[in-house]
């Protein structure tokens, strides 16, 4: 299989994910989009309600950005310190047509990044033992799927509060505020570059199955 990489630094995330839209529904080849850091933005799901997802006093006083992104998922606030990763992959290569599939599929990528017996996915989550560290939405379609993740390499305290504890929540969390319930990277990695070196050399290193090609970025 052949992946085209994107490597980028301070891309804004609406023109990454004007970006992501762009290949996911115009072109037929596979791509993985890494990109280090944003303005902070909040960044709605598709469905998601404003009032019930953020702080709008709060926002407001901030005047923090609010965004919505094509995709389902929950809502997250993004800074300089997200590392987001994302995977357009033709079906041509990976025939996923169900969720459970690709978050199989990435938990077993991840697994090779993070080596650790205290990293897991838990209901859509990826997790250290029971603190959320990164968080997923995906786009299925006839042809193609669409994986992406935000990465908390850290995350102020304060930037929290701007978002609300939604209605829905996994039930892992067990009614824990953001900052009980969410955790960093920056004690698991050197820096970032090491994070981001090594998505890069599984990408180069993984076979997916045993008749794709070697992938190649």
């Amino acid at each position: 299989m052949e992946i085209n990489l994107i490597k980028t630094k301070n891309l804004n995330i609406l023109k990454q994910l004007q970006l992501e839209e762009y290949i996911f529904k115009k072109r037929e080849d596979s791509w993985c989009i890494i990109n280090e850091g944003t303005e902070k933005t909040i960044v709605l799901g598709v469905s998601n309600d404003i009032n019930s997802h953020v702080n709008m006093e709060l926002i407001k006083k901030n005047k923090i950005p609010i965004i919505k992104r094509f995709t389902g998922g929950g809502s997250v606030i993004v800074d300089k310190n997200t590392i987001f990763v994302t995977f357009i992959i033709s079906k041509k290569n990976l025939n996923f047509s169900y969720p459970e599939e690709i978050f199989k599929w990435s938990e077993n990528f991840y697994k090779k990044i993070f080596k650790s017996k205290y990293f897991k996915l838990i209901e859509n989550d990826y997790v250290f033992k029971k603190n959320k560290f990164a968080g997923s939405a995906q786009y299925i379609k006839k042809d193609k799927w669409l994986h992406h993740t935000s990465f908390l390499w850290d995350f102020e305290k304060k930037n929290m509060d701007l978002l609300l504890i939604p209605k829905k929540t996994p039930k892992y969390r067990k009614d824990r505020d953001h900052n009980n319930f969410l955790c960093n990277l920056q004690n698991f990695f050197q820096n970032k570059e090491e994070f981001i070196d090594k998505i890069i050399t599984n990408l180069k290193k993984m076979t997916v199955a045993p008749d794709f090609d070697t992938l190649r970025v």
